[in-house]
């Protein structure tokens, strides 16, 4: 099959799959298209979001849709990194033997992972990086397509670890969940509270997705494309002569290089989803925010004047 005709089924299967997510899951269009997004570009995803919005469920569903497995892990304080890498047990025969923990999945539901210590979520990041875990010297590969996505609730600090911004930057997106409009509510309560039961198709295969991938890889991008992506990344540095007005007021480190990879990954992604056959800067602009949100810290003056991430990341294009 060649790349143009892959690019055209992939449209096709991408709105299939959409429509299948959108019988379990109500609004969020947004949020399901950034998730998409990040599966397609090989990338793991950061959902921040107060309780009560759907957050294990859209993952579930997008599981389903996608015919992978599906782990959920729920992050606690008292959580070690064999709880989810996985140990060895002496078996009958006296032979050691490796149990696979939860990590060993295609799509990881990290719940509340500010909730855990940080030698936990370093064993988590260790598996997001690498595809490959090691316990007691040996090195086990993960499952492909292998994605993370956390989450996070931004409300609660108490008895919270703090992603580092290291380990952030490990996170293509981070995606911020809004409450759902009146009339979504609606249509929420209307549909949880009967007894009818939504089966989901799966419409991929675990190879099919990696194709996909690959193909996304391919797209040819222009250079003016992958220029407009760095010196997007460049202004949100404080010290850099390209630097934005707002950021050398606001902020006080920009975005690494791995955000540039990202944008232009990203874009890839989305202008496949569109149909287009090369991504141009508009492909760049619309998945921005969410890729540089998580990168770009913000000073004091900022918090105490109200200036936020959007403002701050919409004065680079």
């Amino acid at each position: 099959m060649s790349d143009v005709t892959a690019i055209e089924n992939f449209v096709k299967k991408h709105k299939a799959l959409k429509q299948e997510i959108a019988k379990v899951i109500v609004g969020q269009e947004d949020v399901i298209n950034q998730i998409l997004i990040s599966i397609f570009s090989g990338g793991h995803s950061l959902l921040i979001g107060v309780p009560g919005l759907a957050k294990t469920l859209m993952v579930n569903t997008i599981a389903q849709a996608l015919g992978l497995d599906f782990k959920r892990i729920q992050f606690t304080p008292d959580l070690m990194p064999s709880d989810i890498l996985g140990s060895e047990i002496l078996d009958e025969d006296r032979r050691f033997k490796f149990i696979k923990g939860p990590i060993f999945a295609n799509i990881i539901l990290a719940d509340e992972i500010n909730r855990t210590p940080p030698k936990t979520q370093a064993a988590l990041l260790e598996a997001m990086q690498e595809r490959a875990v090691t316990v007691a010297g040996h090195n086990y590969k993960l499952e492909l397509p292998y994605f993370v996505l956390a989450t996070q609730n931004p409300i609660e600090q108490e008895g919270t670890y703090p992603l580092p911004e290291a380990q952030l930057d490990r996170f293509m997106f981070a995606i911020n969940l809004e409450y759902p409009s009146f009339q979504e509510e609606v249509d929420v309560v209307k549909a949880t509270t009967t007894d009818l039961k939504v089966s989901v198709n799966s419409l991929f295969s675990p190879q099919e997705i990696i194709d996909f991938q690959n193909v996304i890889r391919r797209i040819p991008v222009a250079d003016n494309v992958i220029e407009y992506a760095v010196a997007m990344v460049s202004k949100t540095r404080p010290n850099s002569d390209a630097a934005a007005n707002l950021v050398k007021e606001y902020v006080d480190w920009g975005a690494g290089p791995r955000a540039s990879q990202n944008l232009i990954l990203a874009a890839k992604t989305h202008a496949a989803t569109n149909g287009k056959f090369s991504p141009d800067a508009e492909d760049v602009q619309a998945v921005a925010t969410s890729i540089l949100r998580h990168r770009i810290i913000k000073n004091y003056k900022a918090e105490a004047e109200g200036v936020t991430d959007e403002a701050v990341i919409k004065s680079l294009f």
